[in-house]
Parts: C-alpha cells; structure tokens; sequence
C-alpha cells in the first residue's frame, strides 16, 4: 500500500519509479502488471533525470515517484503504454490507487508550471506538497474535485444508464460534479433531476473512491426513487431504465465504486 503521510526528498537508484507517456501509464511487459519501475531503469530506458522527479510517497518501504517521458519514446518490444483505467480490475486496489495518485500529481504540476493570478513560473516547495509563485506569493496544493455517484432502486429495480458519447457502452450508476454551496446530498438529488427527472429520498452514504480522471474523489451513495417519470438529459445520457438482477446489462467492473455499489445492492436483494 501506498504510504503519502511522509515523502521521499532524494531519489534513489533502488526506488520506485511511477512512468507516464501524456495520459498513459507505462509499464514492463515482463513481471507484475502494472508493477513500477526501479529508478535505475527509468534512467537506463529513458534517460531522465531524478532532479525531473515528483514524489509520490513510499511504496514496499522504498521512495516512489512519477516521471513523465515522451509518447514516442516506448520501446514495443519491452514495454506496454495504456490507459491508466486499464489497469483497474486487473490489478490490486492500492496498486490501481498508487498509479492514479502518480498521475494526479503529475497532472497537477504539469497544470501548475505557471501561476494562476500573475502568470510567471512557479517553483515546487514543501518536498513536493505545493508550488509557489514568487511574484505573488501564491501558494497552490494539489487538489482533488469531488462528485457523487448514486444507485437509485425502486423497490428490487435499480436504475442503471448509458452515458452519452462514450465509445464502449456499459450501464452504470448516475454520478456528478458537486457544486459550490452543495452538500452531498444536494449534489445527489440535483444530480438526478438534471440526469433522468426524477425525484429521490433516503439517500445514504455508502463508500468514496479515488477517480484520477483526471482528479476526482467519487463519494458514492443509494438513494430511493421517490416521484417522476424518467425523462433523460440527451446531452448526458444515451438511454437509463430500471432494471433487476435477473436482467442485467452490461455494468461497471467491480473494482470501481459504481461496481461496488450494485454489487453491494444485488447482495441483499431477496433470494
């Protein structure tokens, strides 16, 4: 598990090496998926720097930290570049969690090279923690937006919908950006208004989940259907109806919180 509560302030030859080419992860092709590299290899396949290095955490008791290299840069025949949501499923949470906190601050820094109120450079300060504009004295930490996703049921059917303009179509729970002012449950109710039309009550908090898509944290939740008829938001989704568990469509894979949270639903449903 990834340990962020004290970061590395020296890169060594033996550490941890998260690696990024634009939006994809890189990773061997020989060993643990998804496994990171050792520093040494990084410098040895790509010729970078460890003053280029932004620490992550430490990882199996080793500093970890991410780099980014070109895109035309990946040797085929020794190495694998995809996309980071690739990897959920297929390997361990902490490790899926670990790369997606690579990328996040990767992002963040790459996003943050210039200061937000004056323009000038920005320099990284507290080990890694901040970037600092010393014009403005502008301090900026990374950070993350939040959003709510809810699985709605009526009775033993839960609703289940198709977002718009997504290549590989799969149903999932309905979900959101909260908004300043809100509270969760706020964001939840308004969230499905806006989405499908309906009204909904009882909602509780069931569990969050890192989303580095780029910087999310996912705060899930249930919710009952509470009034309305679906009317869907064409902008936002492709197609939703109610569905039950011996008629399921294509769904989320488990290790995401939407996964999570029909299988948590599913489960307790009546045999």
């Amino acid at each position: 598990m990834l340990d962020i509560s004290e970061l590395p302030t020296e890169p060594q030859s033996e550490d941890w090496g998260f690696v990024f080419a634009g939006r994809n992860t890189v990773t061997s092709l020989r060993g643990q998926p998804g496994l990171p590299w050792r520093l040494s290899e990084v410098a040895e396949h790509w010729g970078v720097s460890f003053s280029d290095a932004i620490p992550v955490g430490r990882w199996e008791d080793r500093g970890a930290w991410v780099f980014s290299v070109p895109e035309d840069s990946i040797n085929q025949t020794q190495q694998i570049s995809g996309n980071l949501y690739g990897l959920l499923g297929r390997v361990e949470d902490s490790l899926f969690h670990a790369h997606g906190r690579a990328y996040q601050l990767l992002y963040w820094r790459d996003t943050h090279r210039h200061c937000g109120r004056c323009g000038s450079l920005t320099r990284a300060i507290e080990d890694g923690r901040a970037v600092l504009c010393d014009s403005c004295s502008l301090r900026v930490y990374p950070r993350v937006s939040p959003c709510v996703i809810v699985l709605v049921n009526k009775g033993d059917k839960l609703l289940l919908a198709a977002a718009a303009g997504f290549q590989k179509r799969f149903y999932s729970t309905l979900a959101g950006f909260m908004e300043p002012g809100e509270t969760c449950e706020e964001a939840v109710i308004r969230e499905v208004r806006e989405e499908v039309g309906i009204e909904v009550g009882n909602i509780r908090y069931y569990a969050s989940q890192p989303w580095p898509f780029p910087s999310q944290v996912m705060l899930g939740f249930f919710a009952e259907w509470k009034s309305g008829e679906l009317k869907l938001d064409p902008e936002e989704i492709e197609d939703a109806d109610w569905f039950d568990a011996t008629a399921m469509p294509p769904t989320p894979p488990i290790a995401s919180i939407s996964g999570k949270l029909i299988s948590h639903f599913m489960e307790r449903l009546p045999t």
